[in-house]
């Protein structure tokens, strides 16, 4: 009989059952050039079906704002940024040529506020601007101007004015009542009534929409907003002749172009080319909300230790990880964070020092070898590659739509997975490349748009006000 021996791709210390399992994953996480290409191709289609007609499984929901920040406006603008595990309340004072500076807070979204009553989560919400407003700026008098803000509210709402929106459905683990098929623009200014505060909602901003204004404030030429944290989606400029299901009606000033949020997270919830494991699978029966957001849900940081922890807990079983002992941590649902798969890959020690204080001390690991070290490494670098080049596939089929590929083309992208997890950048050229050549990559420039979400949301509630501001004069 011929025994055939594992090749070693991915060298560890183990044995030769754990090199055969760790070599397994890296074949079940592994994205082809070939997959790359059907994946983008399948971007292009999608997309343009959001384009076409309403209820498609990619939205591209307009976002009612048009043109782009010159970088000379002034003002000051209050920004709302809900989107994740906090609420971010803050003033920026536009000073023109690209330049403003920022006053900000950070609240604390709880469980209960997520879970519980829309009109709770408004009501904070509301609190947390008067309370920012009294200890951090000063409000309006009775004769002066209400403040105008932007609401950066990052869940799949169905705009109908720049600052009227009607949510579709929650997602990233938040699943408050009363709020889906419900304006919530104008629930949060019922709450900032109640309370006498002077803050009119004057736009809704999703994060995508506003990273790409807070970039373009500077850098005008910016094509693409991409969020790659929490969770995940993109926006970028479409001409407004190719969104076909907006009607003329709705363009009464005629506009050249519309800035689209995409909502890409949902693509391909019909199981057509994404390359899902049992471990994908699992993480997506135990979610909030199963069978949605499944390209979200391979890509984002709310989900890829989740991955690496089903990944575990299955070698575990097996006796080929942690020699079969695993904790009451490990076995918990969200147990194992994406936070320390970013620690994990970013240890260069010999032994993996850090790897192991982070498995025996933090997670309560009863004992872990090297070997089992470099396999949750290892783990962590499937899974974190892949999500890079899912997401090159998302940024290469606006690039194609928008006709982008061989030119000069800025993506500024805000997201703690790129600005933290080690490589991912290197991770995302090397996958266009794959998909356009070297050449049109590297004309590719992703810029860290830190926090730019807020910076966006203050621009475009300026671009709003004085748009209506014209259109009272007129």
């Amino acid at each position: 009989m011929t025994v055939t021996k594992t090749t070693n791709i991915h060298q560890i210390d183990g044995t030769e059952e754990q090199i055969k399992a760790i070599n397994g994953l890296s074949q079940e996480f592994d994205v082809t050039t070939e997959r790359l290409r059907t994946i983008t191709d399948q971007f292009v289609k999608e997309m343009r079906r959001g384009l076409d007609h309403d209820g498609a499984t990619v939205a591209m929901i307009p976002s009612y704002v048009s043109g782009r920040p010159t970088g000379d406006e002034v003002g000051r603008y209050l920004a709302l940024d809900l989107g994740g595990t906090n609420l971010r309340v803050c003033e920026f004072d536009l000073k023109g040529k690209g330049d403003c500076s920022v006053k900000q807070q950070k609240f604390v979204i709880s469980d209960e506020l997520k879970t519980g009553d829309m009109r709770d989560l408004c009501d904070y919400i509301a609190d947390s601007v008067d309370t920012f407003l009294t200890e951090h700026c000063s409000k309006p008098g009775p004769n002066e101007e209400m403040l105008q803000l932007g609401y950066t509210f990052s869940f799949p709402v169905l705009q109908t004015a720049i600052n009227r929106g009607v949510l579709k459905q929650w997602t990233k683990g938040f699943s408050s009542t009363n709020a889906v098929g419900k304006d919530v623009a104008l629930l949060l200014q019922e709450s900032f009534k109640k309370r006498y505060l002077p803050v009119n909602v004057a736009a809704i901003v999703n994060d995508t929409v506003g990273t790409l204004m807070a970039y373009a404030y500077c850098y005008p030429e910016t094509a693409m907003g991409v969020i790659l944290g929490t969770g995940t989606n993109a926006s970028y400029y479409e001409k407004t002749a190719n969104i076909k299901k907006w009607s003329e009606q709705e363009n009464p000033a005629g506009t050249d172009e519309m800035v689209v949020n995409m909502e890409w997270g949902a693509f391909d919830c019909e199981r057509q080319v994404l390359p899902l494991t049992m471990y994908d699978n699992k993480v997506n029966r135990q979610s909030r909300n199963l069978h949605q957001q499944l390209f979200e849900k391979m890509i984002s940081g709310m989900y890829l230790g989740e991955i690496v922890r089903h990944a575990m807990i299955n070698l575990i079983d097996q006796y080929l990880l942690f020699n079969g002992e695993s904790s009451p941590i490990l076995n918990k649902q969200w147990g194992f964070e994406t936070a320390y798969l970013t620690a994990i890959e970013k240890d260069k020690t010999e032994n993996l020092d850090e790897t192991k204080e982070i498995l025996e001390e933090t997670i309560g690991i009863p004992s872990t070898t090297l070997a089992d070290r470099q396999m949750v490494k290892k783990m962590g670098e499937f899974v974190g590659r892949r999500a890079a080049r899912l997401s090159a596939c998302g940024m290469g089929g606006v690039m194609m739509q928008d006709d982008k590929i061989g030119q000069e083309c800025i993506i500024a992208i805000d997201g703690s997975l790129f600005e933290f997890y080690p490589n991912f950048e290197g991770l995302l050229r090397e996958a266009l490349g794959e998909l356009f050549g070297e050449e049109a990559a590297n004309k590719v420039r992703f810029a860290l748009a830190r926090d730019g979400s807020g910076l966006g949301a203050a621009i475009i509630a300026m671009m709003a006000h004085k748009q209506q501001q014209q259109q009272q004069q007129q």
